[in-house]
């Protein structure tokens, strides 16, 4: 027997969160649960505002369409292989429910998380003086002057003498606005920069800076783009993967074997996923990527956890009898 089943949920957001032209107020998407001659697998569907291509209602549409066919294959004489959905969010949560049904996603994850800075930078070095082992946080910078990231970046490495930053300017500055935040950030200190993702507007841009400033960069955004290769460059340490706007595991292993074939790192990140969703990504982390810490840090974005809790978390957890089924079909084999 074979049951595919979509639970729908809607989380309410910490007040303030804004991803770039609006205001998130709630997490919404899918929990899909397949089950196969008693084994089971979970995975989440999440298509995020503002990043990802895929609406809600296009990606439950896909879901539905491809869990359904999946259904009806178990009755077919000739199983046949299907191919993934073509909606990255849907291709990632029906492969992380079918690697679980699997056995293929280790129970072992990385919850040693990047951590993200936000708000008051004295309040973020107390925070990273409790972190016992290697320091790396996370700063998002291009949505003030270039020349206050620069001088907040500078303060922080010169307070935390043990610390490595990631930077993400989600492609915010012109290269004279990147060439002005470099101005601020003491020479001494930028090899503590581990990579600063998508500086500026363009790629080419993006790798001139890296050329005059000495600072690495990293791909985010270039990652999902069609024309993208991943290639040994001049001033490039990074890939920034972010599985729900990606798609597949398999797609993301492909990356993950393609970064570390060019020298390069693969850092597995978040796309606001709920604590369901970033369990999972811990889980991926230790497998793909178990060198690297991984960039999680969102997990207090979200006002309750959803059934599958994060460590340590004593934020509340929303149980599965609190969501609704929107769809269930079920073949007989």
């Amino acid at each position: 027997m074979r049951k595919a089943t979509l639970y729908q949920f809607s989380l309410p957001m910490e007040a303030g969160v804004i991803l770039r032209y609006q205001r998130l107020k709630s997490r919404d998407g899918f929990l899909v649960h397949l089950q196969d001659n008693g084994r089971e697998g979970w995975g989440e569907i999440s298509p995020l505002p503002e990043f990802s291509h895929e609406t809600l209602e296009q990606a439950k549409s896909a879901a539905m369409e491809w869990l359904q066919q999946w259904c009806l294959n178990s009755s077919c004489a000739e199983k046949t292989q299907q191919e993934e959905s073509a909606l990255p969010s849907v291709a990632f949560g029906i492969s992380c429910a079918l690697a679980e049904l699997q056995g293929e996603l280790p129970e072992e994850a990385n919850y040693h998380k990047a951590l993200l800075c936000t708000g008051d930078p004295d309040d973020v070095i107390l925070r990273l003086g409790k972190i016992p082992g290697q320091k790396i946080a996370k700063i998002k910078v291009g949505l003030y002057e270039a020349v206050r990231d620069g001088m907040v970046v500078n303060v922080m490495l010169e307070a935390v003498p043990d610390l490595k930053l990631r930077l993400d300017a989600n492609r915010s500055w012109t290269l004279a606005k990147a060439d002005g935040f470099a101005k601020y950030v003491n020479p001494e200190y930028r090899r503590r920069i581990a990579f600063l993702e998508e500086p500026c507007k363009t790629r080419e841009e993006s790798l001139e800076f890296a050329r005059k400033t000495g600072i690495a960069i990293a791909w985010d955004e270039s990652v999902r783009e069609a024309d993208f290769t991943v290639e040994a460059q001049e001033g490039v340490s990074a890939i920034v993967i972010k599985p729900m706007l990606v798609g597949s595991i398999a797609r993301c292993r492909r990356l993950v074997a393609e970064a570390h074939q060019a020298g390069l790192e693969a850092v597995i990140s978040s796309s606001i996923e709920t604590s369901f969703g970033l369990t999972q990504l811990a889980r991926l982390a230790y497998w793909l990527t178990p060198d690297t810490v991984p960039g999680l840090d969102t997990l207090d974005l979200i006002q309750s956890q959803l059934i599958r809790c994060w460590p340590e978390s004593d934020i509340s957890c929303t149980a599965l009898d609190k969501l609704a089924c929107v769809w269930s079909h079920e073949c007989q084999q």
